[in-house]
């Protein structure tokens, strides 16, 4: 992990019902983004895990104005990252009593923001 955490705070969200990959494609888009866009931008993309985006998004925010006294207006998302975590294991019946494994994928994700005055 090293020394990702410079300003003190972050949101992380564990077992996320969604895969790496897809979680990654919308993480993407917001990573340099200033808050309010970071908000808006998963609002209007057309998958499911942008509703646990929005939510760490407005997570990470809240921790920052409330631990940090940051203005909300101040802040970016500097750092964003999404690692595996453990796979859910299901089974499903198949012919002649067996049962075929089925492995759900989640993932830990974790949203850094700062602020533009500190950052600069």
């Amino acid at each position: 992990m090293g020394n990702r955490n410079k300003l003190g705070t972050q949101a992380p969200g564990k077992n996320v019902r969604v895969s790496v990959t897809k979680m990654r494609r919308i993480i993407d888009r917001i990573r340099n983004c200033s808050y309010e866009e970071a908000l808006v931008l998963p609002e209007f993309m057309p998958y499911r895990a942008c509703y646990p985006v929005s939510q760490l998004v407005l997570s990470a925010a809240a921790d920052a104005s409330t631990n940090l006294g940051l203005n909300k207006s101040d802040l970016f998302i500097s750092e964003a990252w999404v690692d595996n975590s453990t796979y859910l294991r299901r089974f499903r019946p198949r012919a002649q009593g067996r049962g075929y494994p089925i492995r759900r994928p989640t993932c830990k994700v974790t949203i850094q923001p700062n602020s533009k005055s500190v950052g600069k």
